[in-house]
């Protein structure tokens, strides 16, 4: 979940003054480009969890649980903010749409490379719309509010912030609708950061921007501790950062498991957490997971079936079996009337 960054949409679109100023007497805002800096921190830190868990060091459903779930969400949350934000600063009152553009065409490319990456590697949780994607297409619609009241922007981010848990329905199943964010089921995926309800968190950010620019406020931001250069760097290259910081982690974390391997994982252990990590990210109830992934246990157990589902060796008639158990194990799970 998590991931970040066009922050740049903006910081890169003003990084050199002399061909993208933001505006005449504007100054601008280092505290920015540090804020964004403890974002990636935060980011790196969240990620480097979850490649724990990838590699066996932590049991799994460790990095979607609990504080880390809650942990996640505030750092998606940070950096799509951060992007309304330095949207209006970038766009507004003018609206430069070469430079939004040329940079819109960066983060989106790299987003189809980290799906077409995800796919190839782990075809199981692939990244069909994560962050970077989130962040593309909500500065797009973003666009669309810069010259709104803001208290029309925030009532809309408010909307988006509702929409989900008024409109979430089995109609949503469909592919096509899984960016929405309105799905009931959704396949796995290692970072998931639909339109609803995370463009509440960009509107947000235009809202308040405006709101400052609007009444000249801005001034004590710009007072604001700047931070050191080396974090002011990251958060003006937080793409460049976004995009290397995996592969760097997760080839640091190789190389250790030389020297120090993980643990054997317990079978019923490991399945009970990736089964409940899964269930909980599709938006079901904790509850409702607990029951679900007992009963396909117990009946996986029963039916001699476990090993071969986590092995990945199960035959085609293994494969109909365990979905059958797993529709019958949701029924079974469903809160009695």
């Amino acid at each position: 979940m998590v991931s970040t960054v066009v922050e740049e949409l903006k910081e890169e679109q003003v990084a050199d003054p002399t061909e993208r100023p933001i505006a005449p007497t504007r100054p601008r805002l280092l505290a920015l480009d540090a804020a964004r800096g403890l974002a990636l921190i935060a980011m790196a830190t969240y990620h480097f969890s979850w490649d724990l868990e990838f590699f066996g060091y932590l049991a799994p459903g460790t990095s979607t649980q609990g504080f880390l779930r809650i942990y996640a969400r505030l750092i998606a949350s940070t950096f799509l903010f951060l992007a309304g934000f330095s949207l209006v600063l970038a766009q507004y009152p003018t609206w430069r749409l070469e430079p939004f553009l040329r940079r819109l065409g960066v983060i989106v490319a790299a987003a189809a490379a980290i799906s077409v990456a995800t796919y190839w590697f782990t075809p199981d949780s692939w990244i069909f719309f994560g962050i970077l994607h989130a962040i593309a297409l909500s500065s797009v619609i973003g666009l669309l509010f810069l010259k709104a009241p803001p208290l029309v922007t925030l009532l809309a981010a408010g909307l988006a912030f509702a929409l989900p848990a008024i409109l979430r329905s089995p109609a949503f199943d469909a592919w096509y609708f899984w960016f929405l964010g309105l799905s009931e089921t959704l396949p796995r995926s290692n970072d998931y950061v639909p339109l609803l309800p995370w463009i509440g968190a960009l509107l947000t950010g235009i809202a308040v921007a405006r709101f400052l620019v609007d009444g000249d406020r801005l001034g004590w931001i710009a007072r604001l501790p700047a931070g050191p250069r080396w974090l002011r760097w990251g958060g003006r290259h937080s793409l460049t950062v976004y995009l290397l910081h995996q592969p760097v982690l997760i080839a640091g974390l190789y190389l250790a498991s030389f020297v120090i391997p993980a643990p054997a994982l317990d079978p019923v252990a490991s399945y009970i957490g990736s089964c409940e990590a899964s269930c909980l990210q599709q938006g079901n109830d904790s509850g409702l997971c607990e029951r679900f992934c007992s009963c396909t246990l117990e009946r996986l157990q029963a039916e001699n079936l476990l090993d071969p589902l986590q092995s990945g060796a199960n035959l085609d008639e293994q494969n109909a079996r365990i979905q059958t158990l797993a529709e019958e194990c949701t029924i079974r799970s469903q809160p009695a009337p």
